[in-house]
């Protein structure tokens, strides 16, 4: 039964196919290794066995009638912002224990049209705030992979740390994740797995939990680029309740995988190489560059001349725009409420026992920046540099087709590492916000070990609704890293 928790979303969809097993078989698996991992990982904040035994049953009764879907009787896990009906969705906080929703996120919804199966609720940073998701509530998520000659816990990237270490260790064959300036991208290079941020607007955030309303989207992690674009496929899709889900078709996009990428133009961007960068990340970088020339593709230097300024002009755009979509939480309506002597009371110490210090830390900057008198200074400001950050891509795609970039500026790093240096928490994500502020899309792809033997990835950056583009060569590169590692099972 183990083997079947290390196959390839793929691989159990064609096993599933050719009935070599069944999709309750396939769930029980996963249901046992989960039992016997999350202990040590922390990956779930809420397990579901017997969801997901009742939904493979039913997954294969439908097989039986002949009524498969795309992903019948495939076990996912699901980041736990996603509102999954009658089941607890927390978002990793404190301040919505035991909050039940009476519906089903449109891009969970999806999934469960095309026959998925439900495994539980994945481990996020509060709020999905924060790089190594160690801001979560429920406690930190612990990277299934470990330094040479080391025993140290590692953090398996934020906020979708439970997705990344979760898919790493095969206790999912996917799953739901978020990016609101490289929550998928980054977690996905920290455990050696596949995570795509699509274009904003392609996947619908009805039923999921706000951070930054202007820059959340969710994607999929997963084992292979494969797997990635058929979740995607069955993610993706216009969503009436969303008004800024884009109403356009959905393609195959596993159909992409495998294509030809000779002649297509590959930008290398000059301010991508920043000072102190560690020399593996630089060589990797120059592996990917050369993988892809011995591919076909035109490499050029580009300039993405305001990409210095995105770090700081996204911590005033995310926290102003969480402030507001944060304010909602006062105990009146649902999830905790602390008692006060007056309404203003009860406010105000639900929030401040309700809330971590990292959600509260964003708060203040996100009020503080829309308050009168700083918000033109602030938050107007960097909505225009937003916008010169999106003009340097467009600027560039038309010389290019694709970027290729590091994901992170490092491996994965130990578990309170950086705890009390929020600057340089916040630095983890200098490669992805910038597609994040563009409404970009871009995938990371597991291409390297480090030194010490941990996982490294390269991320291509494509067109607005491009993703096609970006499997091909996310496709091109998987095939040239020939990565194959996964962590030694110590859990």
């Amino acid at each position: 039964m183990s083997t079947l928790t290390g196959l390839t979303l793929k691989a159990a969809i064609d096993g599933l196919s050719a009935k070599t097993f069944s999709a309750e078989e396939l769930a029980q698996a996963h249901v046992t290794a989960i039992a016997a991992a999350n202990p040590r990982l922390n990956a779930f904040i809420l397990e579901t066995p017997d969801k997901a035994l009742q939904m493979a049953r039913a997954s294969d009764a439908r097989r039986a009638k002949g009524e498969a879907g795309p992903l019948e009787g495939i076990a996912l896990g699901i980041k736990d912002l996603f509102c999954t009906e009658g089941v607890q969705a927390t978002a990793g906080s404190k301040i919505l224990k035991g909050f039940i929703p009476p519906y089903e996120s449109t891009v969970t919804a999806n999934l469960w049209r095309d026959g998925a199966v439900m495994l539980g609720k994945l481990n996020l940073d509060e709020f999905a705030m924060g790089s190594s998701n160690q801001t979560s509530a429920y406690g930190p998520v612990t990277n299934p992979w470990k330094s040479q000659g080391s025993n140290q816990a590692l953090t398996p990237g934020g906020s979708s740390g439970g997705s990344a270490a979760a898919v790493a260790a095969d206790l999912c064959l996917g799953a739901t994740a978020t990016d609101t300036g490289g929550s998928i991208r980054q977690p996905a290079s920290f455990t050696g797995t596949v995570g795509i941020k699509p274009t904003y607007g392609r996947c619908s955030r009805w039923g999921v939990v706000a951070f930054a309303s202007s820059l959340d989207q969710a994607g999929p992690i997963a084992k292979t680029v494969e797997d990635a674009a058929i979740l995607l496929t069955s993610m993706s899709g216009h969503d009436p309740k969303d008004s800024t889900s884009l109403d356009i078709a959905v393609p195959d996009f596993s159909a992409f995988v495998g294509k030809s990428v000779n002649g297509l133009r590959i930008g290398i961007p000059d301010e991508y190489r920043i000072e102190g960068m560690p020399e593996e990340i630089a060589k990797l970088w120059d592996q990917g560059v050369e993988w892809l020339k011995a591919a076909g593709c035109e490499i050029k230097r580009v300039s993405l001349p305001h990409t210095k300024y995105a770090l700081p002009a996204y911590y005033i755009v995310a926290p102003a725009e969480a402030s507001s979509n944060l304010a909602r939480y006062d105990g009146m309506r649902y999830g905790l409420r602390a008692e006060g002597a007056t309404l203003s009371e009860v406010y105000e110490n639900t929030r401040a026992e309700g809330f971590g210090d990292e959600v509260k830390r964003r708060i203040l900057i996100g009020a503080y920046v829309l308050s009168a008198g700083y918000y033109d200074a602030y938050y107007l400001k960097a909505q225009k540099v937003r916008r010169k950050i999106a003009d340097d891509f467009d600027v560039v795609f038309h010389e290019v087709d694709a970027l290729l970039t590091p994901t992170a500026p490092s491996a994965a790093f130990a578990l309170g590492e950086k705890n009390s240096d929020p600057i340089a928490m916040y630095l983890n994500d200098v490669f992805t916000v910038t597609v994040n502020l563009a409404g970009l899309p871009g995938i990371s792809v597991p291409a390297g070990l480090s030194s010490t033997g941990l996982p490294l990835g390269l991320q291509l950056i494509g067109r607005a609704l491009d993703e096609g583009t970006l499997f091909s060569l996310a496709g091109a590169v998987e095939d040239a890293a020939a990565f194959r590692a996964k962590p030694t099972k110590w859990w």
